[in-house]
């Protein structure tokens, strides 16, 4: 290696030091001293003196009941991830085009994407009321004889809340996908075109395998999301009725920040990362450009 080479390595090291270190002691640092303790009995005052206990705080969790209806929960939250997808991209495919004010459709997608989800929650728990708006409108209707409690009712109140994730991410997806087919050649689809291929036949086989690349990378995220679905189930529900909203991400803040269980907390958080982990992976076999 010449000297200007090395030069040139030693600055682009430089420069990434600082972001670097910012990323090992927030982000590496914490996650591995957070799986190590996992295997702890946690002392929050005193870690050096935290208690190795093994497996322990592993069985305390798959023997609390609670716990394995967050994992049943955060199941069903991933059936957000194809319904979103599905919708994101018929979507982006109906306002890929240059119809007068469609700059405005779009925009009105995305807005959700960037309202405070505490604002939102407020919103949607108004719209949920027994005496709101949706029940409302499903009384005129006729579709109801009583005002169903969407978000008091143990059989309505999670998929209430899935619904708002849904609503809340739709327009985000939309833009990914969006922009996936404005960098798409056009030629591949005008000679598709010529050769006589109809408008389903170009969708199926251009335009989605074209786009592999972004709907893996919508997947991964919209998966991710669903495993740490948190924030929505703090301001609607807080984990009720009778723990029927509580996902794994929930699960975790309530033994941590109410219960003071920091050891089983950070023993749940570690669960939810193994299967963010195994998921990820599926996406990348399934959906990565090379596959078949």
């Amino acid at each position: 290696m010449d000297k200007n080479a090395l030069t040139r390595d030693v600055r682009a090291y430089l420069f990434l030091a600082p972001a670097l270190i910012v990323l090992f002691l927030f982000s590496f640092w914490p996650v591995g001293l957070g799986a190590l303790l996992a295997f702890t009995r946690v002392d929050i005052f005193n870690l050096a003196g935290s208690q190795w206990v093994g497996l322990d705080n592993f069985r305390t969790l798959f023997d609390d009941p609670v716990f394995l209806g967050s994992i049943r929960n955060t199941l069903l939250y991933l059936l957000v991830v194809p319904l979103i997808q599905v919708a994101a991209l018929a979507l982006a495919v109906l306002v890929n085009t240059q119809l007068p004010a469609i700059r405005l459709f779009r925009t009105a997608f995305f807005v959700p994407v960037v309202t405070s989800v505490s604002v939102v929650g407020i919103m949607w728990g108004w719209m949920y009321n027994e005496d709101g708006m949706l029940n409302q409108v499903l009384a005129w209707l006729r579709l109801i004889d009583a005002p169903v409690g969407w978000l008091s009712d143990e059989r309505f109140a999670l998929f209430s809340v899935m619904f708002v994730t849904f609503w809340r991410g739709l327009g985000y997806y939309m833009v990914l996908y969006l922009a996936g087919l404005q960098a798409m050649p056009q030629e591949v689809e005008e000679a598709a075109l010529l050769d006589g291929a109809n408008r389903w036949q170009r969708f199926w086989r251009i335009t989605v395998p074209m786009l592999r690349p972004t709907i893996l990378l919508c997947t991964l995220l919209s998966t991710l999301a669903a495993m740490k679905a948190f924030e929505e189930v703090v301001v609607m529900t807080g984990g009720g009725p009778i723990g029927s909203t509580y996902t794994l991400a929930f699960y975790a803040y309530d033994m941590g920040f109410r219960a003071f269980d920091f050891s089983r907390a950070l023993a749940a958080s570690l669960v939810v990362s193994l299967i963010g982990f195994v998921l990820a992976w599926f996406n990348f076999r399934f959906f990565r450009p090379d596959s078949r």
